[in-house]
């Protein structure tokens, strides 16, 4: 169990309105088995067909959804999905939850929006919905601390579930005779700085004997018509494959499966990250026993063990420090993997924080 959580016993159902609910995170906050928490399916965005799974744009961020909804839940639970959403529109929100004295959580996931190259947006938002929570949770002990230290608040730190599902975590790993690094770009998003990252990575597997680098893109990137087109990015990177200096893959966009594959096939995944907080990411490389090489800009390393090398949008990357990281991933494998009795009880302890929380906050 996470220490000092007890375990509820539930004499009544708590229904909680999670944006989203969909989501692997927010589905693995359940246990196996059912604990009297249910989340609300997500509803379908205008546009989004009726056999579709989308989420986004959440449509129960929207004040009007609260006011025709609000005796369908007891509990508003924020995640993530709010990116769109000016502090006028979240304070509307937050106004309508009090107007109906629905308690409002939010897990804060990230301290700096990944998909947001300035952080101005992202912290006007943040001013609204953190003073504003009933109850705070994150997902690290320094992400709380940030907290504390900018908003004068507490919050539960709770880790992240597991990401692959539970059957696959005993999946045997295919044996190789080479080093495999690893680097996907996916469609760039803004707190990713690929280039640099690539070429250091490309000169020290050239000085391993047994190592190669693999670097896999979304295929967006490479057409005209895409936002995410980046000609020059592309360049370097094919000249750096036809030179042999790595294997580029461009790719429509793995289903999970795929995903799991991908994670598989390497020893090393490097997060080219320049600013960010946390990462599901590295939490399903832990699953697969895939190694991380993580930078310091968050908090990634103390979500799983992995290594570290320095990358912030302020100093930029540096470049011995992932080179060392590199090597030390090479000479220290097998990496450390999920065990499934761990991660099935974390799980089963989270549920049980989670449904304590909402328990309390409804007092």
């Amino acid at each position: 169990m996470l220490e000092g959580t007890p375990r509820p016993t539930f004499h009544r159902e708590i229904r909680v309105a999670s944006v989203p609910a969909g989501h692997v995170y927010v589905r693995h906050c359940s246990p196996a088995e059912p604990d009297g928490v249910l989340r609300l399916a997500d509803p379908r965005p205008n546009g989004a067909p009726s056999t579709s799974a989308r989420w986004w744009p959440p449509v129960m961020l929207q004040p009007e959804w609260v006011e025709a909804h609000h005796r369908d839940f007891d509990v508003f639970h924020l995640h993530f999905g709010f990116d769109a959403q000016s502090p006028d529109q979240l304070t509307a929100l937050v106004d309508t939850l009090r107007a109906h004295d629905k308690p409002l959580v939010y897990t804060v996931h990230d301290l700096r929006n990944p998909h947001q190259p300035r952080p101005s947006a992202h912290d006007e938002a943040l001013n609204v919905v953190i003073p504003a929570a009933d109850r705070l949770i994150t997902l690290t002990h320094g992400a709380a601390a940030t907290i504390s230290r900018r908003w004068g608040r507490a919050a539960t730190v709770l880790p992240h579930p597991h990401v692959v599902e539970l059957p696959l975590l005993d999946r045997a790993r295919p044996s190789r005779d080479r080093f495999r690094v690893g680097v996907h770009a996916k469609s760039l998003r803004p707190n990713m700085d690929v280039l640099p990252v690539v070429r250091v990575l490309a000169d020290t597997v050239a000085g391993l004997p047994d190592a190669e680098l693999q670097v896999n893109i979304h295929r967006e990137v490479a057409d005209p018509a895409s936002p995410a087109h980046a000609p020059r990015l592309l360049s370097e990177l094919r000249d750096l494959d036809e030179r042999g200096r790595l294997t580029l893959v461009v790719h429509d966009y793995f289903d999970d499966e795929q995903l799991w594959d991908y994670l598989t096939s390497l020893d090393l995944s490097v997060l080219p990250y320049r600013f960010g907080t946390h990462s599901g990411w590295l939490e399903a490389c832990h699953d697969l026993g895939t190694a991380v090489a993580a930078p310091d800009c968050g908090f990634y390393a103390q979500q799983r063990p992995c290594h570290t090398y320095g990358h912030t949008q302020d100093d930029g990357l540096d470049e011995e420090s992932l080179h060392k990281a590199v090597l030390a991933a090479h000479a220290q494998r097998p990496a450390p993997r999920a065990a499934v009795p761990h991660r099935t009880r974390e799980r089963a302890d989270i549920a049980a924080a989670h449904r304590a929380l909402y328990t309390d906050v409804l007092r």
